[in-house]
Parts: structure tokens; sequence; C-alpha cells
């Protein structure tokens, strides 16, 4: 299993930067090199407890889907994806949300996924897929953070 811890600051209220977290439409502009879109389940706005979202992108060349359902979710605190369908053999990403006074929030993922392929997946894990997902990771945190500290910017995001 490999987890991947990451932490972002933002200067916005606690409940802007989860829900910004959970937009389906914020999450397909932060993805744009990989061409990543919403092909099934919930599509657009806000995803809730309960509801699933089949992603479609380009990753290594190959077009693939991954099918996630959010199993947890405690408004503004923290919400779990899950992996219910996809290349991994697990995936879990929870996001926490700890407001920091004066409209600061510090935005934490904790990423836990398996590979499959035994050796051979363990190995591609190691020399490139963990770096390659710390920093698909650490771009969406980054332009979460931008949108919620862009004046004006942040509320076409949240219209359901």
């Amino acid at each position: 299993m490999t987890i991947i811890h990451l932490h972002t600051l933002i200067k916005a209220p606690v409940e802007r930067c989860f829900d910004l977290s959970r937009s389906i439409d914020l999450h397909q502009s932060s993805m744009h090199q990989s061409n990543e879109r919403a092909v099934a389940g919930r599509k657009a706005g806000l995803i809730e407890q309960g509801e699933t979202v089949t992603w479609e992108a380009t990753h290594f060349f190959v077009r693939q889907q991954l099918s996630s359902v959010i199993s947890e979710m405690k408004r503004p605190y923290h919400f779990i994806d899950e992996m219910e369908k996809g290349a991994f053999k697990s995936l879990w990403h929870k996001h926490f949300f700890q407001s920091r006074g004066d409209d600061h929030t510090l935005m934490i993922d904790e990423f836990r996924y398996e590979v499959p392929y035994g050796m051979w997946g363990r190995l591609f894990n190691r020399l490139i897929l963990k770096n390659y997902m710390t920093a698909l990771l650490k771009s969406r945190n980054e332009h979460i953070r931008h949108v919620a500290e862009s004046p004006g910017g942040w509320q076409k995001f949240l219209i359901q």
C-alpha cells in the first residue's frame, strides 16, 4: 500500500475549500493535462455522499476509466472517495479540512492505493507512479488554492 500525505494552506474559509474540493467542474478544470472528464454518475456540480462518478482520462498514453463513490462525508470537515472500479487494486482518498481562523484553511490529503501486477506493479510504482500521482495531486491542490483565493473566481464552481 502506498500512502501520499499532502498539506495545502489556503487563504479562504473552510466551507469554500470543502465545496470546491468536491466540485466535479473544478476537478475537470484542474486535470486538463490528462483531459479528464466525468462520463457517468455525477457529471457536474457538487458530489454528495453516496454518489458515484466515473472519470475518463489519459495517463501514460492510455485512455482509462476510474469509478469512485463518496463513502463518507461530514461537511465541512472531511470526505472520502473510494475506487469502485479502475486500474488500481484499491484506491482510497480522504480529504480533511481544518479551519485556521481568519478565513484560512489547512487542506490535508491522505491518498492510499495499491497497484496490481505483483512485483512488476510494485516496481513501476516505486520508479514512476508514486511520483506521478504526487505531482498530479499537488497540481490539483494548487488549482483549488488558486481558485479559492481568487476574488470572484470560485463562485461559478459552487453553483448546483
